[in-house]
């Protein structure tokens, strides 16, 4: 670590150190900053600060003072309610122009600021005092956002300046664009409504933020099962609590046909509480789009997306799924000999198969195994490799900072200082990227704070959280990441870039905060790059010898993802496909599970098994028109427990 820190700074930091890069707008830089790589590669150390520094003293979450303890929830959120209650009497009596439109962003940046840091912690803190603390400030932001959005004084203000010939054509198109988007909120809320219905949009909008936490909260629990109905030596693959066994996930990787089988089936055994909570949930989402003149939920989701409406995604699906399906066909006869092959008396491809067989053949045909690649993929020189393409791309660098006492939520967390070579300090990214109990294995993006540009003409830089589940190092060496963590690490960071560089005026409109479909399009991106030798070459360095990546080992690499490709994109047709018929027309004609039943036969291909749900990892529980989300299913034959063995925690 200490050889990192020596080396020459790159010029972007020696012109912010000698404060060339801090003029009007830009911000100070940090003397505490070191080279990325170098953070990532050894474990985190406490180092005692000199008393009074900027690290020795003690802050709150994010460096929010009132987060250091589960209270300050309660008085952050009181400040945002209490600014937010100014801010519409301000809008109100604001005359028609641009300083309407600035009142509107500050009301939502002073509700987002609490809302979206406290909708990461509720599921991330280690502390369930904390998440809890989170949760029920998410629960009155919330209600106080779908208030505000069905507030009729306050939209016609914005109606006034929208109808004014004379001041909207003197708006820039910036603001004018957010002007119209905060009116396109207030209609989808049902703004037109009387004041009867208005409040019952509000209880909806209320209840269905209920559901979706309770629902969520639920589909991360495990099941758990009595040891004795199993198999006696696949017990090591669960975790044990007395007599029971716990299924927590799919074990999607293991080669063993049987525990993945039973992984499958138990974890995805049906829950009757969820299964209520997910109908209860379907019909309020419905009950609210007809409220407020929408044919289905999927309709109102889509207005103001790419896809625009339900009949261009269905339309979508369909054509990819029909020029899929030879090849999806063709994918799983060959997946199917190679079941027969290594296990001739259970050799019917099944739902549990797909992704471990997938991922088989590719290895076998590409001689791609995840323990030769490992070694050169660091996260440390991945970090690296990413810090060298957006500093040739983009003029960007980034570098590790020092986080003060209590700003972070577990030591493991690494604060990254987002730097241009001539704007300065464009934001932050906090790195949250290794496995601990009670965590959700999921790799996603927080937008914790949106960037824009205050009043007093500083810029409000943007604050993210990039959450990844990678395992923590083995001793005596870094951690070292499969070509699949090292593509999805730079998926993540195609977000937190988007974030850093969307900077816009208006907050409403930073960063990811566009349409939904597209906001997976830099991430995407970015996955090409991770796939490029041009780049991988750059970084991809054996971890003890030092030896770049070979040329032919990357490009098997790329080619065996060619392998079951129509399989694993028919998969998310598949995940596609249910969700729009979840949120379709309703009533519903089957129950959620027949309708999984049918619509997975039809789609998919491979057959349902009896007895299991899809919500577990699968049903997003949003209106998405693409299969832009990455998941992944596997499941065996002699299983013969009964209902009564397998318990929800």
């Amino acid at each position: 670590m200490l050889a990192g820190c020596r080396r020459a700074l790159p010029a972007a930091l020696s012109r912010a150190l000698q404060g060339r890069a801090a003029g009007p707008g830009r911000r100070a830089v940090s003397t505490s900053w070191c080279p990325v790589g170098a953070a990532f590669d050894v474990k985190q150390q406490l180092q005692q600060q000199p008393r009074g520094s900027a690290a020795g003293r003690e802050t709150g979450l994010f460096g929010v003072p009132e987060l250091s303890c589960p209270e300050g929830f309660q008085e952050a959120q009181d400040k945002a309610l209490q600014e937010s209650e100014q801010l519409v009497q301000k809008a109100c009596s604001a005359p028609p122009g641009p300083e309407t439109v600035m009142i509107f962003d500050q009301l939502s940046d002073s509700l987002c600021r609490v809302a979206d840091l406290a909708d990461f912690v509720k599921i991330a803190h280690p502390d369930f005092a904390f998440r809890e603390a989170a949760e029920e400030a998410c629960r009155n932001i919330g209600t106080m956002v779908e208030k505000l959005n069905t507030d009729v004084e306050l939209c016609q203000s914005l109606r006034r300046l929208l109808a004014d010939e004379v001041v909207i054509n003197s708006l820039d198109p910036e603001t004018r664009r957010v002007a119209e988007l905060f009116m396109f909120d207030f209609e989808i809320s049902g703004i037109h409504l009387d004041e009867e219905k208005r409040k019952k949009a509000v209880n909806l909008n209320v209840k269905i933020l209920d559901l979706c936490n309770e629902f969520l909260t639920g589909a991360h629990l495990p099941n758990k099962i009595d040891k004795r109905v199993l198999p006696e030596h696949i017990w090591c693959n669960f975790s044990a609590e007395g007599n029971y066994l716990q299924i927590a996930g799919l074990h999607a990787d293991c080669p063993d046909d049987l525990v993945r089988e039973a992984a499958y089936k138990i974890f995805l055994h049906p829950n009757t509480e969820q299964l209520s909570r997910l109908e209860e949930l379907l019909a309020s989402r419905n009950s609210l789009a007809q409220l407020v003149g929408y044919d289905t939920f999927a309709h109102r989701a889509l207005q103001g997306t790419m896809a625009k409406n339900p009949e261009t995604v269905r339309e979508f699906l369909e054509k990819l799924s029909d020029q899929l399906s030879k090849r999806t066909q063709k994918d799983f006869e060959i997946m199917t000999k190679m079941k027969m092959k290594l296990n001739p008396q259970s050799s019917k491809l099944m739902p549990w198969d797909h992704p471990y067989y997938s991922g088989l053949l590719r290895a076998e045909r590409y001689n791609i195994d995840p323990g030769l690649y490992c070694p050169f993929f660091s996260l440390g020189a991945c970090m690296e490799g990413l810090n060298s393409l957006f500093s040739q791309l983009l003029g960007i660098n980034l570098y590790a900072e020092q986080t003060q006492k209590g700003e972070v939520w577990s030591e493991d967390v690494r604060k990254l200082a987002v730097v241009h070579e001539m704007e300065g300090l464009l934001g932050y990214i906090y790195c949250d990227f290794f496995q601990r109990p009670d965590k959700p294995h999921q790799d996603c993006h927080f937008t914790v704070r949106g960037g824009r540009l205050k009043e007093n003409g500083e810029y409000q830089l943007p604050v993210v959280v990039l959450m990844l589940s990678l395992p923590h190092s083995a001793r005596g060496a870094p951690t070292l990441l499969s070509p699949g963590m090292m593509e999805n690490l730079f998926h993540e960071m195609g977000h937190a870039m988007h974030s850093m560089l969307g900077r816009t005026r208006y907050q409403h409109v930073t960063g990811t905060r566009c349409a939904t479909d597209f906001a997976e399009v830099p991430s995407i991106l970015m996955e090409y790059f991770a796939n490029d030798y041009r780049v991988v070459n750059q970084f991809a360095r054996h971890y003890k010898t030092g030896q770049p990546l070979p040329k032919t080992m990357v490009s098997r690499l790329c080619e065996s993802k060619k392998v079951c490709a129509a399989a694993d994109m028919q998969l998310q047709v598949f995940y596609a496909a249910l969700d729009q018929i979840y949120h379709g027309k309703h009533p519903l004609k089957k129950s959620t599970t027949e309708i999984l039943k049918e619509t997975q036969e039809k789609v998919y291909g491979l057959p349902y098994v009896p007895n299991t749900v899809c919500f577990r990892n699968h049903l997003q529980l949003k209106t998405w028109w693409m299969p832009l989300f990455q998941t992944s299913t596997r499941t065996l034959k002699h299983l013969s427990w009964t209902h009564k063995n397998i318990q929800q925690n």
